[in-house]
Formats: C-alpha cells, structure tokens, sequence
C-alpha cells in the first residue's frame, strides 16, 4: 500500500507514542539498550528450503519495512531508534529492498549484507541491554525477553494509535473485497480451492501475506472450527460456505467470517438468525464492557436461536447452565486484534496483574478483561453441528431436549460463524467491518 502524506503524520505520532511507552518501560526495568530482532528464516528439517517468514510482532510494532531476516532494532533512552536493515547479497532470492520514503526519517538507518555483520555493529557493549527476540542473543550476559518489560508493552500495544486505526481498517477494506469475490465462486458452484483463489485474486496478496491461513469449508467442512484441506473438487450438492479469512496492511490483519447458505431453508434462516445476534452483540460493545459476561450473553442468544428453530427443547438460561451451549458453540466470542490476529493483552487488566480467569466451562475463550477504548475487538458467535460434541450430547443427561431429527437434517450444512472486526471508542464502538461492507456495495 503506498504512503500518503496523510499515513506519514500519523505513523510519526505513531512512533513517538510507541517509544515513548518503550522508553518508559526500560526505565521502569533499568535498561540503558533494547535489541528486537526481526526473525529469522528457518528451514524444513533436512531441507534446503526456507518456511515462511513471519516479522517479530514487537518489531512490525515500531518498523513498517518489508521483511527482512536478520535486521535489528536497537534503541537507547534518549536517543534516535536505529535501524540495522540486512539486504543479502543473493542471486538466488530476491532480496528485500533497502528502506525508503518519510518514515525512514525517524531512525538512524544501517544497510548490512548480513545478520551477523548487522549483530557485530551493535552499540550497546555496556550498561544493562534487554533482547527481544525468538533466538538467542549475541551476548550470554543481555536479558532475553524479560516478562516484565514485555508485561508493560503489552498494555501499550493493546490501544491503537491512528495509524495502527488506518491500517487496521485498510486490511479491514481490503479482506472484504475478498469475501466478495469468495460468496460469488461460491455461488458459482467452485471448490474450497477455486474459492480460496478467488479471495487472493481479489485481495492482490499471495499466501505468505495473509495475517493467517484462510478458512474456506463447505459443507460439513463447516463444522471444522480451523478447517484447512481446500478441497480442488466442489461437492456434489454444494450447500453451505464458511469463509474466514482476511488481508493485511502493513503487518496489521483484518479477521472476518462470512456464512452463506446456497438454498433457502432453515440453515439459511440459521445464518440470518446469526447476523441478527451478531449486531446485538457488537451494538453492546463500550468501554468497560466486561468481555466474560458479553461471551456468556453470546451463548444465551445463540441457545435461543437454537430454541426458536426448533433444535433444543432448553431454555437459554438452561442450556447455557449446562453445558449444552458449549456443544454448538465451542470457541470463544472473540479477542484483540491487532499486529497479531489473536493480539496480546487479553487476560491482564495492567502490567504485573494475574490473568483474569476465563468463566467456569468456557477454556477457549481468548479474552476475559473489560474493554477499553482504542481497544480492537473480533465478535464471532456461530453455531456448529460437530460430531464428536454431538455425541457427547446425545449420550448424557440433554439428550431429550435435542431434536435429533432436526439436527440429522442440518449437520451436512456443517456450521456457521459471522465474525467484524469492532473499535472500542470513548463513546461506544466503530464496526470496522460493516463500514467495509457499506463502502463496497
């Protein structure tokens, strides 16, 4: 994505909110230097050929660059930030261009041919230096991603900075045009694989780009929560499409979740009942928002969706009481989303506070804290006819107040799950993604 002058105003406030939270945290730890490390390139077992890349989160946090092994950043309190960018000498790949544009303005920026001549130029021979990073550091004596320090920096990266905001709804804008073009081959009649090119195609980024691996099941493929096979045939009666995938800007991803049905019926009324709870939901997003009891609200609406379709004979309140919900909703309503697709920062009110406990029979659930505004949230109820949960089911005390005829009737369909991307503002909330959706119809 090309910088406007807008996007180089806000990437220097950026940046002088981000270092300020880096330099207060090594004054908290009495550091004089901090060493992040963009990553390394690692290779299959036995095998010459390279996995791909993924940027240290902390270091996308600070540089917008291309990916490049090997580089460092080294800051020291009072002091520009330093970038040493590594650019291969290399005939065999092409290597990552050297930095260019306004941003590289804000740093004091070193070319090297390698991650040892870049880790050699390091100025930080004295005083206390901390290492933040996946390998070990150059020197034994350096504190190597100290918990504390990362503790602070974690409560910072959970608020969003402007560009942090402009980049999170450009991926947001981008991974919708995909999710378009995706319900489209859908109803075309194309395979998993054929749909999952035709989000690409629309996206202009390759698979290596994506913030994560992209979803894309029909059928009873569905009910997979990370499916990931893509069969290349469609079936023979395609009947439903779950796609959740998104699009990337500048190391920040979208996350959305679209279901369709192919024919009306009761599973598309399913998928209409969903997007209905799922704006409740996202409506009832604000500052101070205790994430545990909106993911409780979430299974309550959805055992009553189940309830009004005639699958459970429960109660919400009961369902939800025991353990019934869980079967059909197994997962989480969502988490922080940011440089990371499950961002960090979910379970800690504040640096050095123990993680807030998930509610009692809900382990997956990725987010247990109150909100706070600057805050990016994921809110993805669905509903899902898993065998093995089904069986579960069926074998224990509920089993009368499932309709398992029903049930026999939808399962082929697999599940459902409609997922945005939402901004906890001051005075409420930002659906990232609907604003998306608008904007391209």
């Amino acid at each position: 994505m090309p910088w406007s002058s807008i996007d180089e105003v806000l990437f220097a406030a950026h940046l002088q909110v981000t270092l300020a939270a880096v330099e207060t945290a090594m004054e908290q730890q009495q550091l004089d230097t901090l060493v992040i490390q963009a990553g390394d390139s690692r290779f299959a077992f036995q095998d010459d050929q390279a996995c791909p890349f993924r940027v240290n989160p902390w270091f996308a946090w600070l540089v917008p660059a291309p990916p490049a092994p090997g580089s460092l950043i080294e800051l020291r309190g009072g002091q520009s930030p330093k970038l040493l960018f590594v650019v291969p000498n290399d005939y065999w790949h092409s290597p990552p261009a050297p930095p260019a544009g306004a941003w590289t303005g804000h740093f004091e920026i070193q070319v090297f041919p390698t991650a040892a001549a870049a880790i050699a130029a390091l100025q930080c021979t004295a005083g206390a230096t901390a290492w933040i990073g996946e390998s070990a550091p150059p020197q034994a004596s350096w504190q190597v991603n100290p918990e504390q320090l990362l503790a602070e920096l974690v409560q910072a990266r959970c608020h969003k900075t402007g560009y942090e905001l402009a980049c999170l709804r450009e991926a947001t804008h981008v991974g919708v045009l995909g999710h378009l073009a995706a319900e489209q081959a859908f109803r075309n009649g194309a395979s998993e694989f054929d749909i999952h090119l035709a989000f690409l195609a629309a996206i202009r980024q390759n698979e290596s780009e994506l913030p994560y691996p992209a979803i894309v099941a029909l059928n009873e493929h569905c009910a997979t929560l990370h499916y990931q096979l893509r069969d290349t045939r469609p079936p023979r009666r395609p009947l439903s499409l779950l796609i959740d995938a998104g699009a990337s800007c500048r190391g920040y991803g979208s996350d959305i979740t679209r279901s369709c049905a192919m024919i009306p019926g009761v599973f598309a009324a399913l998928i209409d009942g969903m997007h209905n709870l799922q704006q409740e939901l996202c409506e009832a997003v604000a500052p101070g928002i205790d994430w545990r009891q909106l993911h409780l609200r979430a299974h309550r609406l959805v055992a009553q969706l189940l309830r009004d379709a005639g699958v459970l004979r429960l109660s919400a309140e009961a369902a939800v009481a025991t353990g019934a919900s869980s079967v059909f909703l197994p997962h989480g309503l969502g988490h922080l989303l940011g440089l990371q697709v499950h961002d960090v920062g979910g379970f800690a009110a504040r640096a050095g506070a123990p993680p807030i406990p998930r509610p009692e029979g809900h382990p997956a659930l990725r987010l247990t804290r109150c909100l706070e505004a600057g805050m990016v949230v994921t809110v993805e109820p669905g509903l899902y006819f898993i065998d093995s949960l089904l069986q579960g089911l069926r074998a224990g005390p509920q089993a009368d107040a499932v309709n398992w005829t029903l049930v026999e009737t939808l399962r082929p369909c697999g599940g459902i799950r409609i997922e945005d991307n939402v901004l906890v503002t001051a005075a409420g909330h930002e659906n990232l993604t609907r604003t998306a959706f608008a904007d391209a119809s």
